[in-house]
């Protein structure tokens, strides 16, 4: 009998898994947002962050990168005072610093999408895996794009934060062959 990933067996993380997760993401906006929130996501749980998301969306202008890039340290302040997001200044800060770098990238590759495929040779990496001992943390994809973000100056992206945005973008298949979403995602470009 076919069962969803194991890591999304938490009611929460139902929709999450079953709509979104593993889709290959062409829109530059939902780019931007998983990006703000996988480093969000940085030393707490993914069900923390999809708990915050809808106030995440609010909070920053539907994640929309020219607004963002343009918060003052105001902008910031409440951002800090807001008990729906994570409230660490070294993420509030990046994410305005990620939002000036991505539209650095949009102006010299044309869009983000563009950019950010390439590690991946524009196209999913679709994996057959059998077990979560198996899904990998970082890869040498995640390696290199992490890498290159960094001395474009964007902030947390590590590696493994890297990888975890390559799996929510659908730039990796790493559903188990299990899961009934595995083939759906397979078929996806």
């Amino acid at each position: 009998m076919n069962h969803r990933c194991p890591w999304a067996e938490a009611e929460l993380n139902h929709h999450y898994h079953d709509t979104e997760w593993g889709v290959p993401s062409h829109d530059d906006r939902h780019l931007f947002e998983m990006i703000i929130l996988e480093g969000a996501q940085a030393g707490l749980s993914w069900s923390t962050i999809l708990k915050k998301r809808v106030t995440y969306r609010q909070a920053y202008d539907d994640f929309d990168a020219a607004r963002v890039a343009r918060y003052d340290a105001r902008k910031k302040a409440r951002l800090l005072a807001n008990p729906g997001i994570v409230r660490n200044r070294l993420k509030v800060d990046a994410s305005v610093l990620n939002a000036r770098q991505l539209l650095a990238v949009q102006e010299k590759f044309g869009s983000f999408d563009r950019y950010i495929w390439q590690f991946t040779g524009g196209r999913p990496i679709k994996h057959q895996l059998t077990t979560s001992a198996q899904i990998p943390v970082s890869t040498p994809e995640s390696d290199a794009m992490s890498r290159d973000l960094k001395q474009r100056g964007f902030k947390f992206v590590g590696t493994t934060i890297c990888y975890a945005f390559m799996q929510a973008t659908g730039m990796v298949n790493d559903h188990l062959v299990s899961c009934p979403r595995h083939r759906v995602c397979a078929k996806l470009t």
